[in-house]
């Protein structure tokens, strides 16, 4: 399993025509919602985009780069966090009813927006991490126009775009060579 996940894994960019079933992405999303967020705070929200209508909407606001693979998943998702993350707190973090306020109250709203930025960012990586333990391949990205999909797809909402991932089942033929990565003392210091 841990070969599937981390050392095997690769980013996909062509895809198999195998759809991914609602089953499966109501299992991913149990899969992932179980892992640590600061304070449980779950500020991530995705948007799974799977229908050739909501396609043709996302695709003029991708990177040219983009545009194809995106076409071809079977899923795409975005991956959002909400600025208001915080109105959830009572329900997620009940023995402390008051941390809603500590994000809440007046000239807060940057340290609400770092929280939600972070832990989104970590429930993205969950996301990834959840769709290969499942046998799915995935394919993040940041190229794309952050405005225009808050527009288009988030529209009146406290949701903003974090990253987009590509999931379905990969065309493996078609993989660009393994490339290197850091080793640990390049990476990493012990102190």
């Amino acid at each position: 399993m841990l070969d599937r996940i981390f050392r095997e894994a690769r980013t996909q960019n062509a895809w198999r025509d195998t759809p991914v079933g609602d089953e499966t992405l109501q299992e991913l999303y149990d899969l992932l919602k179980w892992a640590p967020t600061s304070m449980n705070c779950g500020p991530a929200r995705f948007l799974f985009i799977r229908s050739p209508e909501a396609k043709q909407r996302l695709l003029p606001l991708m990177s040219p780069g983009n545009r194809e693979k995106t076409r071809q998943a079977p899923v795409t998702v975005i991956v959002g966090y909400d600025l208001e993350f915080y109105e959830h707190l009572p329900k997620l973090f009940p023995h402390r009813p008051e941390a809603r306020d500590g994000f809440a109250a007046e000239g807060r709203q940057a340290h609400a927006q770092e929280t939600a930025f972070r832990n989104g960012s970590l429930q993205g990586g969950y996301l990834i991490l959840a769709a290969r333990a499942l046998g799915l391949d995935c394919g993040p990205m940041s190229g794309f126009d952050a405005a225009a999909v808050d527009a288009e797809f988030w529209q009146g909402t406290s949701v903003r775009t974090n990253f987009i991932c590509n999931i379905g089942y990969g065309d493996h033929a078609v993989l660009h060579q393994r490339l290197p990565r850091l080793a640990f003392d390049e990476a990493c210091r012990l102190l």
